[in-house]
């Protein structure tokens, strides 16, 4: 892509704003560090857009905090007061989904899981986020929590412009095909290899 330049032109009968405007699903996975860096990182170029973001994050306990979080939940109050960049939600797991308000253990992931892909379904089909980032969402997918082709059939035909991005490894083929945009991460090195944990700033 020279100087931002597709390498073709599709003869879809769009024009070049149309095409351009397209909603996206990207998929960030592979082994390497970075696939939930660079999607928040998405979310705050989106946030200055103006765009509504809603983040979903899988897997990750609701005792755990994240930088990211810290920032993006910041911006989404800056944005309530002042009407600056777009409004911010950000769920997450471990006690049941913080929307739900349920009080559970780690035994009710996979529950949890299942509950919060619904939700996500039920957001999608009232167009209700500009921007979903599904942090670590192929997780579930894999571990047959959540039904892969009912995700797949729900992100293609999801109506309006909403973007979406998923990360994680071993993203499945079928998630692949139906996505716009995939980054493999690849580790060539890393800290840990040489037995140094991770650190702040870093890893959260």
């Amino acid at each position: 892509m020279p100087q931002g330049q597709p390498l073709t032109v599709p003869d879809d009968g769009l024009t070049t704003r149309q095409r351009r405007n397209r909603p996206l699903l990207m998929v960030h996975t592979g082994d390497g560090k970075g696939k939930s860096t660079a999607a928040f990182g998405l979310a705050l170029r989106g946030w200055n857009q103006g765009w509504n973001i809603g983040v979903f994050q899988f897997v990750k306990s609701a005792k755990w905090s994240v930088g990211e979080q810290t920032v993006l939940e910041r911006l989404g109050k800056l944005h309530d007061a002042t009407g600056e960049g777009g409004p911010v939600e950000w769920h997450k797991m471990g006690s049941g989904w913080s929307w739900a308000k349920k009080q559970g253990d780690d035994d009710d992931h996979a529950l949890a899981a299942a509950e919060g892909w619904q939700e996500i379904k039920r957001r999608l089909a009232a167009e209700a986020h500009d921007l979903y980032v599904l942090d670590e969402f192929t997780y579930p997918i894999v571990w047959g929590w959540v039904d892969l082709d009912d995700v797949v059939t729900t992100l293609r035909g999801r109506p309006g412009r909403q973007h979406v991005v998923i990360t994680g490894r071993r993203a499945a083929p079928e998630l692949l095909e139906a996505a716009d945009l995939v980054t493999e991460m690849t580790k060539v090195k890393h800290p840990m290899d040489a037995g140094q944990k991770g650190q702040r700033g870093i890893e959260w």
